[in-house]
């Protein structure tokens, strides 16, 4: 079980092999948690390889060695919300056709060296504070472009799509976007608690369950 992306994903992750801090201490420590224990017979691998930072193209470049060479059986991302920040105070803004095209060029590529994979695409989310107060209008209808070409790479490849704004959104009746996001883009403890039972109520109900 892989999981990639940014730093939402990465976590703080170790860099070594020292099971404590491997997975970081975001939403992939948590399922990987809930399934290791779950699964303790069948011993389940799970590896982190998301990195701070990262866009679409920063996971291309880096595809072979971070995941085709790892031949997993299943692979999560959680990608786009670097795609906004990096481009959406330039001119033009954030361009969703370029996101999507590198996202789709990606799968091609996945989909063509693993066959087998299966693949679950997660929604990119935000909410107000931080970051995202530059310009909300912009980052709102930045991030909702990208959940709905994410949505689209999800049929388009045989994916897992996991909806996620609208579970942040929800969260927000409960209590402020800030006890749920810090800064408008990288979620606190509740909120990865938030985004891991989505992913697993998700992917569990599906063919890409993790049994």
């Amino acid at each position: 079980m892989l999981f990639q992306g940014d730093s939402i994903t990465d976590g703080n992750r170790g860099r070594d092999s020292d099971p404590n801090h491997i997975l970081g201490h975001g939403y992939a420590f948590w399922i990987a948690a809930e399934r290791g224990f779950a699964l303790a017979k069948q011993q389940p691998a799970f590896v982190n390889r998301g990195i701070s930072g990262n866009r679409v193209s920063d996971l291309e470049a880096r595809w072979t060695e971070d995941a085709i060479d790892l031949r997993p059986d299943t692979i999560s991302i959680l990608i786009g919300v670097n795609d906004i920040l990096t481009s959406i105070a330039e001119p033009g803004g954030f361009d969703p056709a370029s996101y999507e095209a590198d996202y789709r060029r990606l799968l091609a590529r996945t989909r063509r060296e693993l066959p087998a994979a299966r693949l679950v695409l997660c929604e990119p989310f935000i909410l107000p504070g931080g970051h995202t107060d530059y310009d909300w209008a912009a980052w709102n209808a930045a991030a909702r472009a990208c959940g709905a070409a994410v949505r689209r790479l999800a049929d388009e490849f045989g994916a897992v799509f996991v909806p996620l704004q609208d579970a942040f959104d929800a969260a927000c009746e409960l209590a402020p976007a800030a006890y749920w996001i810090w800064d408008g883009v990288h979620p606190t403890t509740a909120g990865h608690g938030l985004l891991a039972r989505r992913w697993l109520d998700t992917v569990q109900a599906s063919a890409a369950a993790i049994v």
